[in-house]
């Protein structure tokens, strides 16, 4: 099993491989240049560096959201693309998954988190449970990924009061309230596991593959959660 995997949800764009569980490559950049200037670049050198027959794969993975609006169109578009002219399935993964999906194995609850603006953020909670006679692992969805308050998911790790740790581009926006308002024990990921991964995105996508969790070019949607600012100004002006 060959898949290609791509997140450009947030700041970092990211473009990975992944054979039979053994990451191949993996080409991941944080700066402040545009996913329409990075993902194409990215992939075009990963190919050539791995010598990649694009035919080869057996599907295409990406961050289906939550996430930038536009981050996640650039994402949509390119894996749609590469589907329809591949004749490839797509792996939708939820951005939030494969964030806490960096934290496999963990006893800890997982909490991603990502600026939504408006002091809210895109979050869900995870786990990692062993699954009954098996020495793997599977990731356990506590809350599913949504838009909420800051404080609201606080008060709900709260309530858990089990040990949580934080990762994604929300923890330097919102950090300062966590540590003045949380009271269950809590931990910020290291600089290697706290922003997006395609490689993540990747591992998790196999998974979804053997269950037969795919769907055409065609039939993928981005997951906004949420309307665009845009479309919140224009529904605005029309109740005004």
């Amino acid at each position: 099993m060959k898949i290609l995997a791509l997140d450009s949800s947030g700041l970092v764009a990211s473009a990975a491989v992944v054979q039979d569980g053994v990451l191949t490559a993996e080409y991941t950049v944080n700066y402040k240049i545009t996913h329409s200037q990075t993902l194409l670049p990215m992939l075009q050198e990963l190919k050539e560096m791995i010598e990649l027959d694009l035919d080869t794969i057996d599907a295409i993975a990406l961050a289906a959201g939550p996430g930038s609006f536009t981050g996640l169109r650039i994402g949509s578009a390119t894996a749609k693309g590469l589907g329809l002219a591949l004749d490839k399935p797509l792996i939708e993964v939820p951005t939030l998954a494969g964030l806490a999906y960096h934290f496999w194995g963990s006893e800890k609850l997982i909490c991603p988190l990502m600026d939504a603006r408006r002091n809210q953020v895109y979050t869900g909670i995870y786990t990692f449970e062993k699954e009954a006679g098996k020495s793997d692992y599977r990731m356990c969805t506590v809350k599913e990924q949504c838009a909420v308050d800051i404080q609201e998911i606080l008060d709900e790790l709260d309530n858990m009061g089990r040990e949580v740790i934080f990762l994604g581009d929300g923890v330097p926006v919102f950090k300062s309230v966590i540590e003045e308002r949380l009271k269950t024990p809590f931990a910020f990921a290291p600089a290697h596991l706290n922003r997006q991964r395609a490689a993540a995105v990747a591992a998790l996508a196999e998974i979804y593959y053997s269950e037969g969790r795919t769907v055409s070019a065609g039939e993928h949607r981005p997951e906004y959660l949420r309307l665009s600012q845009a479309e919140r100004e224009r529904l605005s002006q029309e109740k005004g």
